[in-house]
């Protein structure tokens, strides 16, 4: 049988690869930095970027594998991706969208959106929101959208009062 292959996102950065790798490290569990690469002298015509400068760094978040790339300015993250954080209790939700937000004080986006000071998108949802959302009540399913869409960070409580109004 094959071997299973690994998706691991890889996110493009300017100059910021190590840094970001490091703050994001810095907040979740089951996080660590891996190996870092460095540029030489070869291709340097195309990428400009000094000798023994960091070119990847492979960390992980919570388990999960990334790749960190200074690729240079050449494109920026916007929210056609986003990386989703799912949250079992507010006490998460509070903790992962005050330090993701960290640095950044134009970060709160509706939804539970947000972008990190690299401008990387992400999204703090909490689990009970998905179960809300896929309620078989159709009015329970639309008075925790109003809720939500009225929301920057998701406020636990207030999507159940919602989905109990009725």
């Amino acid at each position: 049988m094959a071997r299973l292959a690994i998706i691991q996102p890889c996110l493009w950065f300017d100059d910021q690869a190590e840094d970001a790798a490091r703050f994001y490290t810095g907040i979740f569990p089951d996080s660590a930095i891996g190996t870092i690469t460095r540029y030489t002298d070869v291709g340097q015509e195309h990428h400009g970027k000094p000798v023994g400068s960091v070119l990847t760094v492979a960390f992980t978040l919570a388990g999960q594998p990334f790749v960190a790339l200074n690729g240079g300015p050449v494109f920026r993250f916007n929210e056609a991706l986003s990386l989703q954080v799912l949250c079992e209790t507010q006490d998460e939700v509070d903790h992962y969208w005050h330090h993701l937000s960290e640095g950044n004080p134009a970060a709160a986006m509706e939804c539970g959106w947000l972008k990190d000071r690299f401008g990387l998108p992400w999204q703090v949802v909490p689990v009970r929101l998905t179960e809300l959302l896929a309620d078989p009540d159709a009015e329970v399913v639309r008075r925790v959208t109003r809720a939500m869409f009225a929301m920057q960070k998701m406020d636990i409580a207030s999507l159940e009062r919602a989905a109990s109004a009725g």
